[in-house]
């Protein structure tokens, strides 16, 4: 099975400033979002733990993975979306939607591209199927990065803008995917 839970909530997350790569820690409110998901996945055998390498994401893959000595690997590839020139923004400060429709896929000059985004994780989540089957992954990453993770397990990108497909993670939430057969790149909608 894999899991994936979205960090702990975070100032700017309260502030909803867009945070991308900024590397933000986790405020009192996160820390205590942490600790209940730890409780939540306490009776959950998990073998390994991926996490983003941010900051945000360490203190919870550390706080849940706590006591159960279970090993922590730091992939750079679910790192949240980089954002370039939106990081600090309000969403009504830009075409936020737009940043987000898949089909559009905007350009822009510091930010990450939309599809390049989604084969980056889709990419990830082939080698995790690939080399992990058989054991229980935990994902702790980013509420951008859990909208490809929920496209590539439902196998359907939606039209229009994915901020309002409801498909990120809230702090914290966990989601469950079981592993799927044997997948190559080729068999997936975006690479």
């Amino acid at each position: 099975m894999i899991y994936v839970t979205r960090h702990g909530q975070t100032d700017w997350n309260v502030q909803k400033r867009i945070m991308g790569r900024q590397d933000e820690p986790l405020n009192t409110i996160g820390l205590e979002q942490t600790n209940k998901t730890k409780i939540k996945l306490a009776d959950t055998k998990i073998d390994i733990i991926i996490c983003s390498p941010l900051l945000r994401a360490k203190q919870t893959a550390e706080i849940i993975s706590a006591g159960r000595n279970i090993p922590i690997i730091y992939d750079i590839r679910i790192i949240e979306r980089d954002y370039g020139e939106f990081t600090g923004k309000q969403i009504t400060d830009f075409d936020f939607k737009g940043f987000w429709n898949y089909y559009k896929n905007g350009q822009y000059q510091g930010a990450e591209d939309i599809q390049s985004f989604f084969a980056r994780i889709y990419q990830f989540l082939i080698d995790v199927l690939n080399n992990y089957k058989g054991s229980n992954v935990l994902v702790v990453t980013h509420g951008g990065v859990s909208i490809p993770i929920k496209c590539f397990f439902n196998k359907r990108i939606p039209s229009g803008s994915l901020a309002d497909a409801n498909l990120a993670l809230k702090n914290c939430e966990i989601a469950s995917f079981p592993f799927k057969e044997k997948i190559e790149a080729k068999e997936t909608m975006c690479l």
